[in-house]
């Protein structure tokens, strides 16, 4: 039976990559995301090279309003939501936190943790519903160490790991499966939004090794997912080898 798979953040890198891949494995994708062009060309290209439905839905994740809305109105057919991918997420800014900027820490919060919580909250109850159904979330291994800084981005990902614990216990009667996603150092579009559009600096902080790109990620994303019913991946931390941890990079 053709899985419904539902990817927050689907209009750039690992949620982007993640689609195609689960295209591949030939999963109905309900794509997610603000820009609505981007999720209407993602459709376009992905039904012409699998043969597989997308259903698109255009809304700030940051808003439950908007959330509710969305999630409310897909079609009977499109509520069998079996696997859930919280991919959205950012980070803003790199200050010491006497110097942090109110407007980056508000962003990240209502993205990285709030926005999490309001999508998995309108989604969980579909995927219980239907049985044996699977949570992915997207955290970063900045959810295990913190760095100079990095601060409140590594606070809403340390809120990632303890949410996807606590979705484990809270679901494990329901046989829902979560899987924790930690990626280290991923070129996508997530550098250029820390860097607040300088492409400049953007580039400068991948040049020195090289970095993982979103399509790694999405196998490791699919791996997980097609794992037997009897078993999870609960938790799987993955960079580049050039990269031990949060501090440590081989850049020679």
């Amino acid at each position: 039976m053709q899985k419904i798979t539902l990817i927050t953040g689907a209009t750039a890198g690992i949620g982007r990559a993640t689609a195609f891949r689960l295209a591949k494995d030939g999963h109905s994708l309900i794509i997610t995301g603000r820009r609505e062009e981007r999720l209407k060309k993602l459709k376009e290209e992905i039904e012409s090279q699998y043969e597989v439905k997308v259903y698109s839905l255009a809304f700030d994740i940051r808003n439950n309003e908007e959330v509710t809305e969305a999630i409310d109105s897909l079609p009977a057919d499109w509520q069998k939501i079996d696997v859930l991918v919280n991919n959205a997420g950012l980070a803003v800014g790199l200050n010491h936190i006497q110097d942090g900027v109110l407007d980056d820490w508000e962003r990240m919060i209502d993205t990285n943790v709030k926005g999490l919580l309001y999508i998995t909250r309108k989604v969980a109850p579909y995927i219980i519903q239907n049985g044996n159904g699977h949570i992915i979330n997207v955290g970063s291994i900045a959810g295990r160490q913190v760095y100079e800084n990095g601060n409140v981005y590594c606070a809403t990902k340390h809120a990632v790991d303890a949410l996807s614990k606590a979705m484990r216990i809270d679901m494990l009667k329901d046989q829902v499966k979560v899987t924790q996603i930690a990626p280290g150092m991923v070129e996508t579009e997530f550098s250029l939004v820390r860097f607040k559009g300088d492409e400049e600096k953007a580039k400068n902080a991948y040049q020195s090794f090289k970095p993982l790109v979103g399509e790694d990620v999405a196998e490791v994303i699919a791996f997980a997912i097609n794992q037997p019913p009897h078993v999870t991946l609960n938790d799987i931390e993955i960079t580049p080898t050039a990269q031990a941890n949060s501090h440590y990079k081989n850049t020679q």
